[in-house]
């Protein structure tokens, strides 16, 4: 199964410009955990997530309307392509202990969104249909235990390894 078969098009982003009371707002009306930040030409840039908007709210300690996206996104970003296969997004995402993954071209537009719920809920479908499994359940174990993981631990054990 391809990226591509699962990720969600249609979605929510905020521009560079926007203040994290419009991403807040937008998260709220639509019911998602994170928005991308795309640039004019509609390359992600970042990614926002709700606890992000929370903490930057606490830290910064200002109104959201006056704090912009770029002072509380993620820059470092990790994203996988359409017709990457679905085990690479999840490795992709057990990795960098992400919930979710912008979908990117060649050029770094944003063309979707493939998220750990997707996967999740791919799975219990074939489940359920009886079909031939392409997300095996202890893929999806895997992958959450790593999502779910406390950071703290797994820089113990990348520094324990080296």
């Amino acid at each position: 199964m391809k990226v591509k078969d699962l990720m969600t098009t249609d979605v929510k982003s905020c521009r560079e410009y926007s203040t994290l009371n419009t991403a807040a707002q937008m998260m709220w009306d639509h019911d998602i955990g994170c928005v991308p930040i795309v640039d004019h030409d509609n390359r992600v840039i970042g990614m926002l997530t709700d606890r992000d908007v929370s903490m930057s709210a606490y830290l910064q300690g200002g109104p959201l309307t006056a704090a912009s996206v770029t002072s509380a996104m993620s820059k470092e970003l990790f994203s996988c392509h359409p017709d990457d296969d679905l085990a690479s997004a999840e490795r992709l995402m057990r990795d960098k202990q992400i919930h979710r993954a912008p979908v990117v071209d060649a050029d770094g537009r944003l063309t979707g969104i493939v998220s750990l719920n997707d996967i999740v809920r791919e799975a219990a479908q074939e489940s359920e249909r009886k079909r031939p499994r392409e997300v095996s359940d202890v893929e999806v174990i895997s992958t959450i235990a790593s999502v779910c993981a406390p950071r703290h631990r797994i820089i113990e054990a990348t520094q324990a390894a080296a």
